[in-house]
């Protein structure tokens, strides 16, 4: 309902619109009505209404002097000037003046009603248009902290027009305590929880890592704390010295960090960037080795607190030694045990964390230490005993490994994985290169020239290798084997046949009798002739 007065200097004009008009259907209130415009400005100034609908011809104050003076006093009122003067000057005053509308006497209430109806339709428009803008205001003021993050990470992560971040930080009313930046990135490492904790768990708990840095920290004079998109926490500070702004960094996050890892249940790491000037698109490289320094806690070890400029001071200059320990690898990936690969394993992360790679680089040779060794793991293996995931597959899963330690353990696991298959295959090989001898014998039991030599040359493996695995699958050497196999096939034909000594000797591989009888005395404990009498008496 909007508020409409009337000044009109005749009594029935005045009293026929103030009756006559159904106020409350056309959305108003008459709230006064007055014979001068003095008097109708002396109400303005008690209660100001809406609308005015004025006469011009009025004694002390005519209805154009009334427009000037609400203009000036009232510019948010409506005028509309209802007059018997048909004259084009008022009507242009009136214009210039912006009363909405100049209406001639007489004029019915039908006709003042459309008027007052279009009339309400611009309050109602005006008034929806000023509730909308109020929101917004109110929307924007809730947003402020929001807002001045976003603005803070922009300003920090991409190239911004100097104009842009000055006018920034006045309307965000950011102030620095000197030309140079430092920047903190605090993240969470893992959270320690003594019940189970679901998502929006974890979330509460990186709010209030946010709100515990942000009341330690912006409590001191040129520092901002705003979070990314992935909730990690960064903290500007800034100083006149570069090097006095480090060791105060370096101050700050130990007080951070132990505050925050004594109220929450959280490990907790803080990385340091260098120190830059912020007039500059410095700031970007502030941002960039803050984060850097604190990917360093998957070299390091998480729980830390991680100033860039200390790992640049102790990181070794020298080649790393990638090749040897892939040859290592894959060494003990050939030959070794269980424990001789876990062994190397930790060699090789003993070396990598003593060198402080940087997390891509240390990722990268990780990564390419796995497809060597994967790589000559399919070289040694058929393709039927290849592990169902392929190479690229592993490497995909070290994106997802958070810790030296955790990517250290998953390597073991992996390698050990392949060693054992590598282990039952030798097995298996081993096998068939025993069998493959034993038939080789078989065949060739009447071949004096059968030997060690010859069994190796067929089944191509060395003597002293073949000899190790043959005892260590039968139980006994090659010779003895042999020997066992002849003086069997020996036993047989003295049994069955009718054959000579000497030519079962021939049979089964014996050039000279002699030899052959002495052989099978030892063996069986007879002579051929006694075996074979032996054996006939026993049939008889």
């Amino acid at each position: 309902m909007y508020k409409l007065i009337i000044a009109d200097d005749e009594v029935l004009v005045r009293e026929a619109i103030k009756n006559q008009m159904n106020w409350t259907e056309l959305g108003f209130e008459c709230a006064g009505v007055y014979e001068d415009g003095e008097d109708a400005l002396e109400a303005m100034k008690r209660e100001p209404a809406d609308v005015v609908l004025t006469d011009i011809g009025m004694p002390f104050m005519d209805g154009l002097q009334l427009t000037r003076e609400l203009g000036v006093k009232f510019p948010e009122a409506k005028v509309i000037i209802l007059t018997g003067y048909d004259d084009f000057d008022y009507a242009q005053q009136a214009i210039k003046l912006q009363a909405v509308d100049y209406i001639l006497k007489p004029v019915t209430s039908s006709e003042l009603g459309k008027i007052l109806l279009k009339l309400r339709e611009e309050l109602d428009a005006k008034r929806s248009k000023e509730r909308d803008y109020e929101k917004l205001k109110r929307e924007m003021t809730e947003s402020m902290p929001i807002l001045r993050e976003r603005f803070l990470e922009r300003l920090m992560t991409s190239a911004m027009p100097i104009r842009q971040r000055d006018e920034g930080l006045r309307y965000y009313r950011i102030e620095w305590a000197g030309p140079y930046l430092a920047e903190l990135a605090i993240d969470v490492d893992d959270y320690e929880w003594e019940l189970p904790a679901t998502a929006t768990d974890q979330q509460l708990i990186r709010f209030a890592v946010f709100n515990v840095s942000q009341e330690l920290i912006e409590r001191r004079e040129g520092t901002a704390v705003f979070r990314d998109r992935e909730n990690r926490v960064f903290a500007l500070l800034s100083g006149d010295d570069p090097q006095e702004l480090q060791e105060r960094a370096l101050a700050i996050a130990e007080e951070a960090h132990q505050a925050i890892t004594e109220i929450l249940p959280v490990k907790l790491s803080v990385g340091i960037g260098y120190s830059c000037r912020h007039e500059q698109d410095d700031v970007l490289f502030a941002h960039r080795t803050a984060l850097s320094a604190l990917e360093y806690r998957f070299v390091i070890g998480d729980n830390a607190i991680i100033r860039l400029s200390d790992i640049e001071r102790r990181r070794k200059p020298e080649e790393v030694p990638v090749v040897a320990w892939e040859n290592e690898l894959v060494t003990k990936l050939k030959t070794g045990t269980l424990e001789e690969m876990d062994e190397a394993v930790n060699r090789l992360f003993a070396g990598i964390r003593e060198s402080l790679l940087p997390l891509e680089v240390c990722q990268m040779y990780l990564q390419r230490i796995v497809l060597t060794i994967m790589h000559a793991f399919c070289e040694m293996t058929s393709e039927d005993r290849r592990m169902s995931e392929p190479a690229y597959s592993q490497v995909q899963q070290m994106a997802f490994l958070e810790s030296l330690d955790e990517t250290q353990q998953w390597m073991r696991e992996l390698f050990r994985s392949l060693v054992t298959q590598v282990r039952g295959m030798r097995e298996d090989q081993s096998l068939q290169s025993v069998n493959k001898a034993l038939e080789f014998v078989r065949r060739n039991l009447k071949d004096p020239e059968l030997s060690l030599i010859s069994v190796c040359k067929h089944i191509s493996m060395s003597p002293s290798y073949f000899s190790a695995l043959f005892k260590q699958n039968t139980g006994r050497t090659l010779i003895e084997h042999v020997t066992s196999e002849r003086m069997e096939r020996a036993k047989e034909l003295l049994a069955n046949t009718s054959m000579k000594s000497y030519e079962v000797a021939h049979e089964v591989g014996y050039g000279d009798p002699h030899y052959f009888s002495g052989v099978f005395k030892k063996h069986c404990g007879d002579t051929p002739t006694d075996y074979r009498l032996k054996t006939t008496t026993r049939k008889a």
